[in-house]
């Protein structure tokens, strides 16, 4: 794992241009994506076609995160990919977009196999593969990225039941979905008025009750109750849009 100071050095890097650097990034964060991605998978795309969305949107944070944000990068990430995957489904771009990707990387590995072929398995650099079939060095890398995809956690495996995914075996609250859970959950709070923030940080994290919020804001507790039901009705609107 990256430290945080690694971290911008390859951030910086990146921003300039070095593939490299971010392909590296690309891998560090390779859990935190998933685990974004999975929370769509219910949507009707396939997960290939949505991790590679993700992937867009993992290039577009890197060039428009600044550290003056003052936040870690991978709390900036969570709202760029989760923004891209949404315009990605409210767009119905699942076709068009997923099909010059897998034509890309299609003819990514093609040459690829070819070139080691005659280069004793020697593999082509990036720069190589991007100057011989006219791809964007970040569009090659966005492929090559999406190629590593373990489609396998989908396939069936044997099973005295007759055979279930691999990623159905696998614990749905990993920690990283739990970050990316908490990091969104934090967003939507913090976009509430101050009023609304204070009620739901009194009830859910100081665990007071509605008589004690209610004396502590000097309201009565029937309008906790009714503002806390609006409160949360607007939270799961926010999550579900």
């Amino acid at each position: 794992m990256l430290t945080f100071e690694q971290t911008v050095i390859y951030l910086k890097q990146a921003k300039e241009g070095d593939l490299q650097a971010k392909s590296i990034l690309i891998s560090e964060n390779e859990n935190l994506i998933r685990s974004i991605v999975k929370r769509f998978k219910n949507k009707g795309e396939q997960y290939e076609d949505l991790y590679q969305i993700a992937c867009v949107g993992f290039i577009k944070a890197i060039n428009n995160f600044d550290l003056s944000f003052g936040v870690r990068f991978s709390t900036y990430l969570v709202p760029m990919i989760t923004g891209e995957i949404k315009r990605f489904l409210r767009d119905d771009g699942s076709i068009k977009v997923s099909r010059v990707i897998k034509t890309q990387r299609m003819l990514i590995n093609n040459f690829v196999e070819d070139y080691k072929n005659k280069h004793q398995g020697e593999s082509p650099t990036i720069e190589m593969v991007s100057s011989q079939l006219n791809i964007e060095k970040t569009d090659v890398v966005i492929a090559l990225d999406s190629a590593k995809m373990p489609l396998s956690l989908y396939e069936k495996q044997e099973d005295d039941d007759g055979g279930i995914e691999l990623i159905d075996k696998i614990s749905k609250e990993g920690e990283e979905e739990q970050m990316v859970n908490k990091i969104m959950l934090k967003q939507i709070i913090d976009q509430l008025p101050v009023r609304e923030q204070k009620i739901i940080l009194l009830r859910y994290f100081r665990d007071k009750t509605q008589s004690e919020t209610a004396r502590e804001l000097g309201v009565s507790q029937v309008q906790i109750s009714r503002l806390e039901n609006k409160i949360l009705q607007k939270m799961k609107d926010k999550i579900a849009n």
